[in-house]
């Protein structure tokens, strides 16, 4: 029940993915409701009518906080190109320096004005007391783990799990075809280059009963070393227990070595990548799939979308 690469809440539209998981697991009911402390408070987020009101000392209603906000975005940045300015033109100075500069800073180990505008679009304002953090029909947690859902996934006849095995490009001279879930440059041995990655360091602590009374807490302040403290039990509210896991998770770049999590996808990555992408583009036996074999920030629902897809379509054409 332990989420050991961080927390992940399983949430999709795509009620094909939705029917696809419950075939492999019980999902329980889960709604994500995210806080964060940041100047010595804690808000809720995403954004919301409640976190406005906190903020600004305010007790506005929609329509006022909507007003509001237009007050204090900057409208004068019309073509938003950085993170930075699709934060000031969404919200305005004081909310982006309470919320999403010092976060995005560790996350990203870069200044907001060198990410792009594009990482924004997935953070919402809302204007009324919704603190569901997602906004998707489907929202839960596999009652058993995701560990008991993958096992069941593969346990087929047709498949074969080895595991602790280097891959050696002579193990796939007998098959038909290759698909790649592994670094898309790392299939090339990156010969051509790195590309970038964020990776994660999780510290552990133990607690004798409830540590933050939810399951994420966000630190905003940039002066705090962590991005966010996860603590689990809270991920199976179904459950009870006195005691209580926890896990402060802490943003570095990816070294050689080191479990890869988030594509960074800079300007300065593109050259590289479209290079790889070209090489990847040329395989007629190799398909590359996933977060890592398609260098983009991909969450659950969407990989096993693509890979049900892929596989139709791979299915389709040799049969």
């Amino acid at each position: 029940m332990m989420h050991v690469y961080g927390p992940h809440i399983f949430h999709t539209d795509d009620e094909t993915v939705w029917n696809y998981v419950n075939k492999f697991a019980t999902f329980m009911p889960f709604q994500n409701r995210v806080k964060s402390t940041t100047q010595n408070a804690v808000y809720s987020l995403p954004i919301n009518l409640l976190t406005i009101n906190q903020f600004f000392g305010k007790t506005m209603r929609p329509d006022e906080a909507r007003e509001f906000i237009s007050a204090q975005a900057d409208l004068s940045i019309e073509d938003p190109q950085s993170f930075e300015e699709q934060a000031l033109r969404f919200v305005g100075r004081p909310l982006y320096e309470a919320f999403f500069k010092g976060y995005t800073e560790k996350q990203w180990g870069c200044s907001p004005t060198e990410l792009p505008a594009s990482i924004l679009k997935r953070l919402p304002v809302r204007f009324n007391y919704d603190d569901n953090y997602f906004f998707h029909r489907f929202q839960g947690m596999p009652r058993d783990g995701y560990t008991a859902m993958v096992e069941a996934i593969l346990d087929h006849p047709n498949i074969k799990v080895e595991l602790q095995t280097t891959y050696d490009p002579s193990m796939s001279e007998d098959a038909d075809h290759v698909f790649w879930s592994g670094p898309l440059d790392g299939y090339y041995d990156y010969k051509l280059g790195r590309l970038g990655y964020r990776t994660l360091d999780f510290e552990r602590f133990d607690y004798e009963g409830d540590y933050q009374g939810c399951a994420v807490m966000n630190y905003g302040d940039r002066e705090v070393p962590y991005t966010r403290i996860t603590e689990h039990k809270h991920f199976s509210p179904w459950e009870s227990h006195e005691g209580s896991v926890c896990y402060r998770e802490f943003s570095r770049l990816a070294e050689p070595g080191d479990t890869p999590y988030y594509p960074i996808r800079l300007v300065e990555e593109k050259a590289l990548l479209d290079e790889y992408q070209a090489l990847a583009a040329a395989e007629t036996k190799v398909t590359f799939v996933g977060r890592l074999g398609t260098y983009r920030y991909l969450d659950m629902d969407v990989t096993i979308g693509e890979a049900l897809q892929t596989a139709a379509t791979f299915m389709a054409k040799t049969v």
